[in-house]
């Protein structure tokens, strides 16, 4: 799928991704600092990515895992920092959660420390029942 606004575009077609671009940022951030190349290729490639694009230039991504049925889950959205501060980011979610193939979910999760007014605009909202969540956590 694809959405075009004035010189940008989203888009789902994995041929467009920028590889470099994303672990070039992924690697500088907190959530996924130092993360190597080969992983980030594993987890592009195994998820429903949204690529943002000026012209060709690749400025954006949001990832989601998902059963495309019951759950989902969106991980690895950003703005490169330029362009930060011009709605693109929330333009780019938008366009995740309008998607057709994640419509319906029973769950769509996001972790985030700092988003969530962000992410309460498209309806995510804290647990319902956090009591009933339990992890595996191995930040290394």
């Amino acid at each position: 799928m694809e959405w075009q606004r004035y010189e940008y575009k989203v888009s789902t077609d994995p041929q467009l991704l920028q590889q470099q671009v994303v672990h070039d940022f992924l690697r500088r951030h907190y959530w996924s600092k130092d993360v190597s190349d080969e992983l980030v290729q594993r987890a592009v490639a195994g998820s429903l990515c949204f690529g943002l694009y000026l012209q060709e230039r690749q400025i954006g991504l949001a990832r989601v895992i998902s059963d495309k049925a019951t759950f989902a889950y969106l991980a690895d959205a950003f703005v490169l920092e330029e362009f930060q501060g011009q709605g693109l980011g929330q333009w780019l979610l938008g366009c995740v959660v309008a998607h057709p193939e994640l419509d319906g979910l029973q769950r769509f999760l996001v972790l985030t420390p700092n988003a969530h007014d962000l992410y309460h605009k498209y309806g995510f909202k804290p647990l319902a029942h956090p009591e009933q969540m339990l992890e595996i956590f191995s930040p290394d």
